[in-house]
């Protein structure tokens, strides 16, 4: 459900330089880290040389799959190899896909190993500490490797109708998305800011923009199932009354709308 919305916010001056650091070329070789579904590959792949060539990387067995039949679907024609990689073609784009499950907080340097002239995520590096952040920059940079991070989550939103209780539940959700994720304490909010430093102290080109989610009554479907889990979320801390989270809820059954701030990235050697 959340695609539509994800290729919409995209920010268009940074996807631009991207396109344009590729421009020209006959082929690319690429990693989405955390791929989920392949949602990232199948906005990014339009603005990449037409000879294209992605890892796709998840801890998710069952997100590989995902991603393998959702990218199928999109494809003009699909083509399945006995290793388990796909070869597909849509549009002008001959994309050739391997799906590889991998743990990211153990094995970084492996996965990241091997020919690669763009690493990419999406809605991924709020999810990590920032301790992760410096050691996975530190490889790109050692590596020159530029990265397109996308729709990373900066902690601005704004719900219509306004609540009393919203401040608190934001506060109380920023503080969930704090939590160990795997990866050491999130970096939740400050994970965009957290990588533009890091980079950019090493001298690095910075594009960044926002990336706003600005969803409406079209995506009633999708703002009640960010409601409800941004009320599990919540319960969990035990910093809202169980009330006030009820009564939030409540007015929040029919939204008119809700932002949700995100910032994209692409960093690349100066």
């Amino acid at each position: 459900m959340r695609e539509p919305a994800d290729h919409r916010a995209r920010n268009a001056c940074v996807s631009a330089a991207v396109a344009l650091k590729f421009a020209g070329r006959d082929t690319v070789r690429v990693i989405d880290l955390g791929c989920g579904a392949g949602s990232n590959l199948r906005a990014l792949a339009p603005l990449l040389p037409n000879r294209q060539h992605w890892r796709l990387i998840d801890a998710d067995r069952d997100l590989l799959a995902a991603a393998q039949a959702a990218l199928t679907r999109w494809a003009n024609r699909a083509e399945a190899d006995p290793d388990g990689s796909l070869r597909i073609w849509h549009g002008a784009k001959t994309i050739s896909v391997v799906f590889q499950p991998a743990d990211l907080a153990a094995n970084l340097d492996d996965t990241l190993a091997g020919e690669v002239d763009l690493v990419t995520a999406a809605a991924f590096f709020d999810l990590v500490s920032a301790s992760w952040i410096s050691r996975f920059s530190a490889v790109l940079i050692s590596r020159a490797l530029p990265l397109y991070a996308v729709l990373t989550y900066n902690g601005g939103e704004r719900l219509m109708p306004a609540h009393p209780a919203d401040h608190a539940m934001l506060a109380a959700f920023h503080a969930h998305q704090r939590t160990d994720k795997g990866f050491g304490i999130a970096a939740g909010p400050d994970a965009g800011l957290c990588l533009e430093r890091c980079f950019a102290e090493a001298g690095w080109q910075v594009d960044a923009g926002q990336s706003d989610w600005r969803l409406g009554p079209e995506n009633a479907g999708l703002m009640e199932i960010l409601a409800n889990g941004t009320v599990a979320a919540v319960a969990e801390t035990g910093l809202v009354p169980t009330a006030d989270i009820a009564d939030w809820r409540a007015a929040h059954q029919s939204a008119q709308s809700w932002l949700i701030g995100h910032q994209d990235l692409f960093v690349r050697p100066g």
